[in-house]
Formats: structure tokens, C-alpha cells, sequence
């Protein structure tokens, strides 16, 4: 089935000149910028100043990103068509004291920059400028802001769980109204079998490689009070296992308390079959922040690397569930959510970079660029069918694909596993031993 369009709009080289008699306000090397599209949470970044006679230094980073599928769109020309305006982007220049904190800032100026909408619902296979170079913030500054906006065609695969990931779902590719199953998932209890791959057959949901799960503890030791022992493998339609998430290391609580913390982290290895073995692909932690949050961390495992690399390390609402999204730009630094509650129009930078390991951000470099994927996350207590898309460029068969499925279906099964230890989980989630 062919891939889903989106758009994205990409708001880049941003950078403030002022005229040679003026002055830059003091400490104020960089400012601090906010880019609105109404309708899409408000994203936050900086950018340098400087004077006009000094040489002018304009890098090609990447400010900030909208993105819609094609009902997004449609839904937004529709909104703005009603209101019988033409749809903006607005980046409004803050200046003041290094760093964020708008309420005591004070707003230098803004620029309006206004969208073709019809352009972008006929995007088709080629993107366009909107706008780029120089141009006056205006508010009574004498500052230009430079800057390069464009719209880029963005296709992805999107996926769809018809059930919860503790039951054992299928999963769908869904185009529109049009869906096809493509994968099945099995949940169960991983147990002490034999962990040793003989053929590309003998992978199973409870066979695993002892070198994957040598942080696991014993399968003797049983605790009421710790989460272990989950396990989701994802089949193709012929059966044959693509990819699997395993918990790797219990969810326990802090001592004292009834939640996992952050100290203590549970985790999850995703893994892809490879040499009649299961091989580790990928590793999530999860956590519950003390405001109730979850926290989580994903970080990708290079084929016979020492280190990992981080591409999402944020948090998520238990309570409203949300969106989990890996977006790379400027080849070294990720693109994600930082909260729950952003609009599924949008994206936010975060300050998040790659691991610190020298060379790990051109190593991501070369695999991952643009957008990666996203899933939907849903809160404790609701039915939960995460939805996952992944950038097209990032799949070449179907083991690509149910990797990021198996990756979803951890996310989502971690909310679980995070809850308070005073409040019971349902049966499917809970082993004999529990019961």
C-alpha cells in the first residue's frame, strides 16, 4: 500500500542584524524567538544577533517544524477559510536576558509570513520556498531578521492497532479510509525456555538470546512488588516473528514509595531477528516523574557499537496519554515532543541533543534524518490502540517497519507498568503468581 502524504513546513536560518550604529542590547548575543501557526502549540528557540558592519554568519539549522497529514490540512484550509483570513506563520523576537522567560522579556518585533494554501494541498512530490532573506521585524526596530521557510512534501506509512497491546492485536496499514493488515501482535510471559535461536523458525515470543537478557533477574524470584517478564513479539502475515519488545530490566519501586523512579528506571530491548537470533535494535526506559508524568528515554544500539545513542529522552501525561515522536534535524539534534498536550499538527523543538560519545551525532547522521516516527500513547485507564507512523525513508522491508511497532507497543504498555504499586493491573497484565 502506498505511503500517506504529509506536509511540513520548515522554518530555518533564523538569524537577527542590526544596523551598524546601533547597539545589542546587553548580554543579548542571541534572542529569543517564539514561531506561531495558529492552531499548533507555539515553538520556542534562539537565535544570534549581530551588528551589519561585522560579517554575517548564517547557518542552515533548523528553528522549528509544523507537520500535517492530509486531513490535518484539509482541516486547517477549511478553519481558515471560515474565518476568511489568510493563514500566517508569525515569529515574534524577544530580547533581554540569555535564556527563556518571555514575561520578562521584552518583544523587539515580528514577522508575518503568509502560507499558500492551496500550494501546500498540491504540494505533490516537490517542495517550494515560502519565504526567504532578510526582512524588518517592524514594532519601530531597525533589526532585520533572516530567515528561510519552506514546505517539503513528507510521506509516511502509517500504521494502526485494532485492540490493546496486551491483547495480542493486529495491526494495520491504513491509507485513508483503506486498511490492510499487515502484522500480528503476541503478547505473553517470558519464561526460562530455551533462549538459544536455531533457525529463523524457532524464533518465538519466549525465545531469546542470552546476551540480550543478561540483566534479567532469576525466573525463581517472585515479588509482588515489581513488573517483569513482559514480552510482545510482532509477526508477519506468513507468521514469522519481525520484530519483538522485551522488558528487560523489572519495573520496581523506589524504596519507600509506590513508583518507579527515574533513579531506578524499568527498561525494554527491541529487537530485530538477525543471524537465526534475536538482536538488540533499540533500548526504552521508563519512569514516573514525580508530578505523575511518565518519563522515558529511547536510545538506538548500533550494530557491534559500546554505546548507545539517545534520540528521545522527554516525558508524557498518564492521565491524557499523548504522542511520542523522534523528528532529526539538523542531522545531530532531535525534533520531539516535550509534553502531552501538543496539538497533532505540531512539533516542538527540544533541547535534548544525541549521547555525548564522540561522533554519535554524525553516526545517526547517516541512518536517521528528517522525520522517524511517531505513536500515539494512550493514558492510564483508557483503551488504548496506538496509531504509529514512520517516515518512509526510514523503511526498506518489513522488519524496518515492526521495529517502530514494537517500539509503540512498549511505550504503551509501559504506562502500565509505571502505575502505582497500590493500584492493581488488569488480569492480562498480571502472571499467576500475581493473581
Amino acid at each position: 500500500m502506498d505511503p500517506c502524504p504529509f506536509v511540513r513546513i520548515v522554518i530555518g536560518g533564523l538569524a537577527l542584524k542590526f544596523p551598524s550604529e546601533s547597539k545589542i542590547p546587553p548580554n543579548s548575543s542571541t534572542f529569543d524567538c517564539k514561531i506561531k501557526l495558529r492552531g499548533c502549540s507555539a515553538q520556542s528557540t534562539t537565535i544570534p544577533a549581530f551588528v551589519q558592519e561585522r560579517e554575517a554568519i548564517v547557518d542552515n539549522r533548523i528553528h522549528g517544524c509544523f507537520n500535517f497529514s492530509k486531513s490535518e490540512l484539509v482541516k486547517f484550509v477549511e478553519k481558515s477559510n471560515v474565518r476568511g483570513k489568510s493563514s500566517c506563520l508569525k515569529i515574534e523576537i524577544y530580547g533581554g536576558k540569555v535564556g527563556f522567560g518571555y514575561g520578562s522579556k521584552r518583544l523587539l518585533g515580528s514577522v508575518v509570513v503568509p502560507l499558500d494554501l492551496k500550494s501546500l494541498e498540491n504540494i505533490g512530490h516537490r517542495g517550494f520556498v515560502i519565504q526567504n532573506g532578510w526582512v524588518s521585524v517592524g514594532g519601530g526596530s531597525t533589526a532585520q531578521l533572516n530567515l528561510n521557510v519552506r514546505a517539503e512534501p513528507d510521506p509516511r506509512f502509517v500504521f494502526q492497532f485494532d485492540g490493546e497491546a496486551e491483547c495480542s492485536p493486529q495491526v494495520f496499514q491504513v491509507n485513508g479510509n483503506v486498511k490492510q493488515p499487515v502484522f500480528t501482535c503476541k503478547f505473553s510471559f517470558r519464561n526460562s525456555g530455551d533462549r538459544n535461536l536455531r533457525s529463523r523458525s524457532s524464533l518465538s515470543e519466549t525465545s531469546t538470546s542470552t546476551s540480550c537478557f543478561g540483566s534479567c533477574t532469576s525466573d525463581k524470584e517472585t515479588s509482588v512488588k515489581e513488573r517483569k517478564g513482559w514480552s510482545i513479539t510482532v509477526h508477519d502475515l506468513s507468521g514469522s516473528p519481525v520484530a519483538a519488545a522485551s522488558m528487560v530490566t523489572p519495573f520496581v519501586p523506589s524504596q519507600g514509595s509506590d513508583r518507579v523512579s527515574k533513579s531506578n528506571p524499568g527498561s525494554w530491548l527491541i529487537l530485530r531477528p538477525g543471524d537465526n537470533t534475536w538482536k538488540p535494535w533499540g533500548r526504552l526506559e521508563a519512569w514516573r516523574e514525580r508530578n505523575g508524568e511518565l518519563g522515558y528515554r529511547f536510545e538506538i544500539i548500533p550494530d557491534g557499537a559500546t554505546d548507545a545513542i539517545t534520540l528521545v529522552n522527554s516525558t508524557i501525561s498518564t492521565k491524557k496519554g499523548g504522542k511520542i515522536g523522534i523528528d532529526i534535524i539538523n542531522g545531530a539534534t532531535p525534533l520531539t515532543s516535550p509534553n502531552s498536550s501538543f496539538d497533532l499538527s505540531s512539533g516542538s523543538v527540544s533541547g535534548s541533543e544525541f549521547g555525548s560519545q564522540p561522533g554519535s551525532g554524525s553516526w545517526a547522521q547517516l541512518l536517521y534524518r528528517g522525520f522517524v516516527m511517531s505513536a500515539t500513547v494512550g493514558g492510564e485507564g483508557k483503551c488504548s490502540k496506538p496509531e504509529v507512523e514512520v517516515g518512509v525513508q526510514h523503511v526498506s522491508c518489513a522488519e524496518d517497519a515492526a521495529a517502530f511497532v514494537a517500539l509503540a507497543a512498549a511505550m504503551d504498555l509501559s504506562i502500565d507498568a509505571c502505575r502505582s504499586f497500590s493500584q492493581k493491573l488488569r488480569k492480562e497484565l498480571r502472571q499467576q503468581d500475581q493473581e
